[in-house]
């Protein structure tokens, strides 16, 4: 490891001790912070089961259910569980709300929008939208519920923001099995791409983003991408390996002097990837990370996708990043973008990995606020305790944000003493630095050398 990295290592080490005093009155904070939420709710009593749903979701319960949540805090069980399950309150509002404050105190101005599905292994043909499906977390087609999740990434933090439940086609068309599990007369069959969609249109104008990202299974569907830019949405979406495109930058096959004058046939876009040489790789500084110098290779060209075996009615950008994961395996990953022609590499990288993020943020859901923990079968218990997660785990990351330095430079240690309640200051809007090309140069975007493959690395 590099002596700096080595030095910065150390540094960020002993700052991982916290001042007892950054925990000092946390119970009273949470309920500072449920204030605006639990407003909402028009019964006393469900504002105290939520304050106490969100302390058993915070707890280090091992599984945090209700059932576990209500013995933790000496409550009756048979309420907490009506009050998750089938109460009568909304979830939207809270959803709402948490989307609010989110692009207050993270928003800035070329925020990524990020959205992932993520799946519960599920065994009751009765709990709502359970079906044989993808489960990422088996890794094989099993029953189980999808989540499709909307995340926010800035440079200041990420976070979740909103779900939608998936429900499959066997779902949406069985009234009576609808009716049972408590799914809304008004909910009718969507596409996760649909959901993304809604999701979008309710929370993007509180969120101040200049992208949107997802995996491919939203960038596969070149509808999807045309929706986005329809929406004047400038998108960097994942696709997969085997989606053909026509490479409009290279040289076109040569005139015969009679008949169509002839174009590039598509291709696979991994085929496309292998043909090209080393020296038109071009290596891009993304951030300093935890081990080192965090290094990614791209190569960029105008293409042409299809539509419904239509040409899509604009260019687009196809963006090749390559790189060595954690463990050392070299990976190659493609996405295709609207984005203007002059973006520069570096943006695409930092958005590249910006969309990574929200799998960190589900991952953080489901260890800490216990977003995969529930014991219901409808429709309002999954969102009720879906919300009620994504508060708890909000919650932990104003305390995290309050308990970090406030006054430090690159080579000072934090100065526990220096901490204030996040609480008796105005949150303001944290924007990037204007001299950010002072701290980090932009790289030399012209393929003038040979570099190393990621094997070599």
């Amino acid at each position: 490891m590099d002596r700096r990295f080595s030095v910065r290592k150390d540094e960020m080490l002993a700052e991982c001790e916290v001042s007892p005093q950054v925990f000092q009155g946390m119970v009273g904070r949470l309920v500072t912070f449920l204030e605006p939420f639990v407003r909402r709710m028009v019964r006393p009593e469900q504002r105290r089961h939520a304050l106490t749903c969100v302390r058993g979701l915070l707890s280090d319960l091992r599984r945090k259910n209700v059932e576990s949540m209500a013995y933790r805090n000496d409550q009756d069980r048979g309420k907490l569980q009506h009050f998750v399950g089938v109460a009568e309150w909304d979830h939207r509002p809270l959803q709402q709300e948490l989307v609010r404050q989110v692009g207050r105190e993270l928003g800035q101005a070329d925020g990524v929008i990020v959205f992932d599905p993520s799946a519960f292994p599920k065994k009751g043909k009765q709990s709502v939208g359970v079906a044989r499906q993808w489960c990422g977390r088996l890794g094989k087609v099993d029953n189980c519920q999808v989540g499709v999740y909307m995340g926010y990434v800035s440079r200041e933090e990420h976070m979740l923001l909103a779900m939608r439940l998936y429900l499959p086609k066997e779902w949406a068309s069985d009234r009576l099995r609808c009716k049972r599990a408590g799914v809304p007369r008004s909910v009718r069959f969507q596409t996760r791409h649909e959901q993304a969609l809604e999701m979008l249109e309710e929370n993007g104008e509180h969120l101040p983003h200049t992208w949107v990202a997802g995996d491919d299974e939203f960038g596969g569907s070149a509808g999807f991408r045309r929706d986005l830019h329809e929406r004047n949405e400038t998108y960097l979406l994942a696709v997969p390996s085997n989606t053909t495109l026509r490479d409009l930058d290279a040289e076109p096959p040569p005139y015969q002097g009679r008949g169509a004058i002839p174009k590039r046939a598509f291709e696979q876009v991994r085929h496309w990837c292998a043909a090209r040489d080393q020296s038109e790789w071009t290596r891009v500084f993304v951030r300093d990370g935890e081990k080192g110098p965090l290094e990614v290779e791209l190569l960029t060209c105008r293409v042409e996708a299809k539509l419904n075996r239509r040409r899509m009615p604009y260019e687009e950008t196809l963006v090749v990043i390559r790189y060595i994961d954690e463990e050392g395996t070299p990976k190659i990953d493609y996405y295709l973008s609207n984005a203007p022609t002059d973006t520069p590499l570096r943006e695409f990288a930092r958005v590249s990995k910006s969309a990574h993020r929200i799998e960190e943020c589900i991952k953080r859901c489901k260890s800490e606020s216990g977003l995969a923990d529930y014991e219901v079968r409808n429709w309002k218990g999954w969102h009720h305790h879906q919300v009620l997660s994504l508060l708890a785990c909000w919650f932990l990351l104003t305390e995290s944000r309050r308990g970090k330095k406030t006054d430090s430079g690159h080579h000072r240690s934090s100065n526990p003493r220096r901490t204030v309640d996040a609480a008796s200051r105005s949150a303001s809007l944290r924007h990037a630095n204007a001299d950010r090309t002072r701290q980090n140069p932009s790289p030399q975007t012209k393929r003038t050398r040979t570099l190393l493959s990621p094997q070599n690395t």
